[in-house]
This record gives C-alpha cells, sequence and structure tokens, in this order.
C-alpha cells in the first residue's frame, strides 16, 4: 500500500469515527430512555436543545422549539396509547409561539397523566409546555420563565409601553404597527395559557396566572424558581429520576474547547458518613 492510499484510508477512518461514536450516544440514550420508561410506566419523550459537537461545518447550531419539534412531539403522542401516561424531559430556551402552542394543547388533549420534568431550565415556549401538563417535577435548583412574547428584538409589553408614553404624533408609523402586533401577540399567549391552566386550576387563578406569565413584568430570561412556581399555585414538585440526569449528560456541549467548569465526576462522600453496608 502506498503513501496514497494510506493518506486515504486515514482520512475515511477519521471521518467514520466521529459518526460511530454518535451512533453509540444515540444507543446509550435510547437505553436510558427505555429505563426510564420501564420504572414510571409511560412514554418519555425528550425535548433537548443544546449544542452538540455534531454541528454545521463544525459551527454549533442553536436550537430551539421549531416546527419540527411540534411535528415530531405530535407524531409521537399519536403514537401513544390514550390510557398510557407521558413523560416529556424538557431543556430548552423556548422558540415559535406556533409550535409550542401546537405541542401543549395536543399535551393538554391527552387522556392520561402528562409529566414534565425539568433538570436544569424551561424557559419561554418551554414553560408553555410545562402548564400543559398534569404534573411538572423539577430540580430543586431549576427554573421556568416568563412567556411574553417577542417581536424581534423587542419585548411586545415594551413596545406597547411605548405607545402608551409618547405623544402619538411623535411615534412612526412602524413602531405603531409593531405596537397593535404585540397587543394581539400578549392577548393571545396569556388566552392560550388560561385555556392551558383553567381545567386544573379555578378560573379567576387562571386569568390571573395567565397575566403574570405574559404581561412582561419580568424580563424574558428571568427565572422563576421552585418556591415561586409553588407560591403561585402552579403544581410543582421536587425530585428526578437519576436517569434523567445520566441522559442529560449525554447531549454535551461542543467538543474541541476548553472547558469552563471542571470537577471530579463522582459523588462524595464526608469522612464519618458513610452509608452502612448490608
Amino acid at each position: 500500500m502506498d503513501w496514497g492510499n494510506l493518506i486515504l484510508l486515514f482520512f475515511v477512518i477519521s471521518s467514520l469515527i466521529p459518526m460511530i461514536k454518535q451512533r453509540g450516544v444515540e444507543t446509550e440514550r435510547i437505553r436510558l430512555i427505555r429505563s426510564i420508561e420501564k420504572k414510571r410506566g409511560s412514554r418519555v419523550i425528550t425535548m433537548i436543545h443544546r449544542q452538540e459537537s455534531m454541528s454545521l461545518l463544525g459551527i454549533p447550531i442553536s436550537r430551539y422549539i421549531n416546527i419540527e419539534d411540534s411535528e415530531h412531539v405530535l407524531r409521537a403522542i399519536r403514537l401513544t396509547p390514550p390510557e398510557l401516561p407521558i413523560d416529556i424531559i424538557l431543556h430548552t430556551p423556548g422558540g415559535l409561539v406556533l409550535a409550542s402552542e401546537q405541542i401543549a394543547y395536543a399535551l393538554q388533549r391527552h387522556h392520561a397523566k402528562v409529566t414534565v420534568l425539568v433538570p436544569h431550565y424551561a424557559m419561554s415556549g418551554g414553560t408553555m409546555l410545562a402548564l400543559a401538563a398534569d404534573e411538572i417535577l423539577m430540580d430543586e435548583n431549576a427554573v421556568l420563565g416568563p412567556v411574553d412574547p417577542q417581536l424581534g428584538q423587542y419585548p411586545a409589553a415594551s413596545i406597547i409601553k411605548v405607545t402608551k408614553e409618547k405623544d402619538i404624533n411623535e411615534i412612526d408609523d412602524n413602531t405603531l404597527i409593531l405596537a397593535d402586533m404585540a397587543q394581539k401577540a400578549m392577548r393571545q399567549v396569556e388566552n392560550t395559557i388560561y385555556n392551558l391552566l383553567v381545567d386544573e386550576i379555578p378560573e379567576e387563578k387562571s386569568r390571573e396566572l395567565a397575566r403574570t406569565f405574559s404581561e412582561g413584568r419580568w424580563t424574558h430570561d428571568y427565572p422563576i424558581k421552585v418556591d415561586e412556581l409553588k407560591e403561585m399555585g402552579i403544581p410543582v414538585k421536587v425530585g428526578l429520576p437519576k436517569e434523567v440526569y445520566e441522559l442529560m449528560e449525554l447531549y454535551p456541549q461542543p467538543a474541541g474547547r476548553r472547558p469552563s467548569v471542571q470537577y471530579i465526576p463522582i459523588p462524595y462522600v464526608i469522612p464519618g458518613k458513610e452509608k452502612p453496608r448490608s
């Protein structure tokens, strides 16, 4: 074998290794998903949006809830018997309102119990999905977020505020049009959240919560913690199966850059606090 063939073989092997490695990761993900399903007697659906090493031309692709996600989740729900509970594991910054609403209403219409599991965060559209569930299980440090709509780079609530604080003759037509769209978007999201909550929570409380989540009282990335959610009357419980955390480890950030956080990945035991052996 000459040098040319050796170089060609090297490039072929180098291109196959990432594919083989990714296939192994996907197999391990499926194993863990099946393990959670057997333990909880449910169908597990994951929606985990984080950058992975498989990216476009080496550039990590930003992930969020989109129409493709809604198509896949709706298909998974259709394939689930009405009497089988659904567990959906969420890790997402949010995404398109249309896609989030489609998934949320499909989860609400499922006859059996729907549980959302949040190991780290489910913001914006992810919070909308959580509010559609019968039960929300969260890590004690996990958060949800506001569901106030955004128009381009601006919060809808802030656009409306401009039109209330400035003389209409000093506002350009483009801003007035945006304000009209912002009002419609906020009304749409508020009605959606109300519809998702009203079957489980009294009507007046559902209206109040719908306004709280959609009116723009916080910045869009405000973290709503477990204690705050409980005070609002949202059915939140703390505690996740250990397999959920193991599954999250199989969705790594892009390789090829120095990690900013490092630790020895084993549980530590305080001396003198060891568990007795059986």
